[in-house]
């Protein structure tokens, strides 16, 4: 599985490659800007980047452009955001097309390894990895918009759970549900939001993040 990684601090630059590597992970290129990291996802076509939001030359959210600019050229490509910024109007943006992995995690929220390989390989598959601090602003920001505001608290928090990119089984163990509990959360979200259930996971988490950009 080939990784492209765009950070600019050399210690954790350096630290991501050799930790994907002893994980059987192959780093393709490890840049430290925007424009390297556009050319790389171009050029390169890894099965997954770990993208920085601010990155030289402005350390403004150069990571997140040069990641939505990649993806109208190349549909799908997967992107796992790592940041300590949560960059709500590009996040939309990149969670909006509903195609391809897509990742958000908070560098202070990172607590073990297992936990970010999950994350990567589960973005290269083509799921959502969501820091759920993420998820919380995404959906505090259009909490007073209909039909979100249908939403009754429990099936706000097994959308956030659903967002992170959580299976229906991990979501009962999370909130002490049964699964048949959780089916019938989600397809009451699915009702109040007007979309479709599918029984792709990922699929149906991206299609709620792309209806809450509709939204914003």
């Amino acid at each position: 599985m080939n990784v492209l990684i765009a950070e600019d601090l050399y210690l954790l630059r350096d630290g991501l490659v050799h930790l994907l590597q002893a994980h059987g992970f192959t780093v393709v290129g490890a840049v430290d800007s925007g424009p390297e990291l556009l050319k790389g996802l171009l050029e390169l076509r890894p099965d997954v980047s770990i993208v920085d939001v601010r990155l030289p030359p402005t350390f403004t959210d150069e990571g997140l452009q040069a990641a939505l600019a990649a993806r109208k050229s190349v549909p799908g490509l997967p992107i796992l955001v790592l940041s300590q910024h949560v960059e709500q109007l590009y996040a939309r943006e990149l969670l909006a097309d509903g195609s391809g992995g897509i990742g958000y995690l908070l560098k202070d929220r990172v607590f073990n390894a297992e936990q970010f390989v999950d994350a990567v390989r589960r973005v290269a598959e083509g799921g959502t990895a969501m820091d759920p601090e993420v998820i919380a602003k995404l959906l505090a920001s259009n909490a007073r918009r209909e039909p979100l505001a249908a939403l009754t608290p429990r099936e706000r928090e097994v959308l956030e759970a659903m967002a992170e990119g959580r299976s229906n089984a991990a979501i009962s163990q999370r909130l002490y549900l049964s699964e048949s509990a959780v089916a019938k959360h989600t397809a009451n979200i699915f009702a109040k939001l007007g979309l479709a259930p599918s029984d792709d996971d990922n699929r149906r988490v991206l299609a709620v993040l792309a209806y809450l950009q509709s939204r914003a």
